[in-house]
């Protein structure tokens, strides 16, 4: 009996010191997925940096870039192995009609970092958590919570602080105006891919947004490719495979171990990289103003993020 009891004690320690290693391997793969989250929000905050390096008008950086990171998504895609087939018809439409939000989105946001900066440009599209929390509401035909709404005029706020005077001439209006068109057209998309298109994973339903974001930018180029010289390629490219390829996959993969709700607050972080990253590589050191609204609509953005 005293042996039975024993050998019973032995295999109640071995089975909490399997369940021990267990829980380790699930922490290490959890912290490689917040890790990757972070990762993947910084190379995402360095797309403002290409966007006052790169010497080319903002569609014609767009359509590169959207036609390059496709072309990496899908090398990366067909090495893991997986299906990209779109279901139907209906999705195939909903899929292009994202795709064209994208364009807007990408459009818009790398116009407002040029005419203005990148701390102005982040932080205007960073209206887009809270542009989503009415537009939800309206999709499904209910009201916006109370919460929602006290955001709202908190974001309305921070961009009150962040406009020095209400005129066009004004590089911080226009790159506020033109930040606040890339967050509606991302908001839009948001929504339309939650609803619609849940099913389909993140690298997956980028890859055709950024394939139909760049066809359709591509007409509208204003300068020849034949005149793109080598070193602006060189850039390109980085910007496609860094900035675009690579975080999506990132960002795709660590969602597998973090929720949802943990990534959107790590997320709210990429306004912050993206102007840390601005000052020190461009030089542009952002003025209190910008910092107190940029705080106002980012720590919103958190709330929202949270809430959700």
């Amino acid at each position: 009996m005293p042996d039975q009891v024993r050998h019973d004690e032995i295999t109640s320690i071995l089975r909490c010191f399997r369940r021990g290693s267990l829980f380790s391997a699930s922490m290490n793969e959890k912290n490689k997925s917040l890790i990757g989250l972070h990762a993947s929000n910084i190379l995402f905050a360095g797309t403002g940096l290409f966007a006052k390096l790169i010497p080319l008008p903002a569609i014609d950086i767009i359509a590169l870039r959207c036609l390059m990171a496709a072309g990496a998504l899908l090398v990366i895609i067909t090495l893991i192995k997986r299906r990209i087939m779109l279901a139907g018809r209906r999705d195939r439409l909903l899929m292009v009609l994202c795709g064209l939000l994208m364009c807007v989105h990408w459009v818009a946001f790398f116009h407002a970092m040029q005419v203005s900066t990148v701390a102005v440009g982040m932080i205007a599209l960073y209206t887009y958590p809270i542009i989503t929390v009415f537009l939800e509401p309206l999709w499904q035909r209910q009201r916006p919570q109370r919460a929602d709404l006290v955001c709202g005029l908190l974001v309305v706020a921070g961009v009150y602080l962040l406009v020095p005077e209400f005129s066009l001439r004004s590089s911080t209006m226009l790159g506020l105006f033109w930040g606040s068109v890339s967050a509606v057209a991302f908001a839009l998309r948001n929504v339309l891919q939650r609803q619609y298109l849940l099913y389909y994973r993140g690298d997956t339903a980028i890859f055709y947004q950024a394939l139909i974001a760049g066809l359709a930018a591509l007409p509208f180029m204003r300068q020849s490719t034949l005149s793109v010289a080598p070193s602006i390629w060189l850039q390109l490219g980085m910007l496609a495979f860094f900035c675009t390829a690579v975080p999506h996959s990132l960002f795709a993969g660590a969602l597998r171990q973090v929720k949802a709700k943990t990534a959107g607050l790590i997320g709210c972080l990429m306004p912050v990289y993206g102007v840390a990253l601005a000052w020190l590589v461009l030089g542009e050191a952002p003025s209190a103003a910008t910092v107190l609204g940029g705080l106002i609509i980012v720590g919103a953005a958190a709330f929202e993020s949270y809430r959700a």
